[in-house]
């Protein structure tokens, strides 16, 4: 498989895992705001695990080091199908997001 061919995977994979997490902390308010916290809580676990898979690999997805080897490019975006400013701030935007999330879907409990 040539390298730009497997690099095109590893990011297809990385962009699709990334919707994913992305997901799950978009729809945590909404679950919160419908009063479905169970599914709240599974959302919260879902991005608890990917948090410690971060964490475990020194704030990096995994796959960044698999796409590394099929490029010398170092961009902030070279091994996902992002905006550049997305993913260099990916971080501190849906940390964030999901801090809030948390937050009021805690409120939201607390009020039930």
């Amino acid at each position: 498989m040539k390298s730009s061919t497997a690099l095109a995977l590893v990011k297809s994979a990385h962009t699709a895992v990334w919707a994913f997490f992305a997901s799950c902390i978009i729809l945590l308010p909404i679950a919160a705001f419908l009063g479905r916290f169970d599914m709240a809580i599974l959302l919260i676990g879902l991005v608890a695990v990917e948090i410690l898979v971060l964490a475990l690999n020194h704030w990096a997805c995994p796959l960044t080091n698999v796409a590394a080897r099929f490029t010398a490019d170092r961009s902030d975006n070279f091994d996902i199908y992002l905006p550049l400013l997305l993913a260099r701030y990916n971080k501190q935007i849906f940390g964030s997001l999901f801090v809030l999330a948390v937050v009021y879907t805690a409120y939201r409990w607390h009020q039930a």
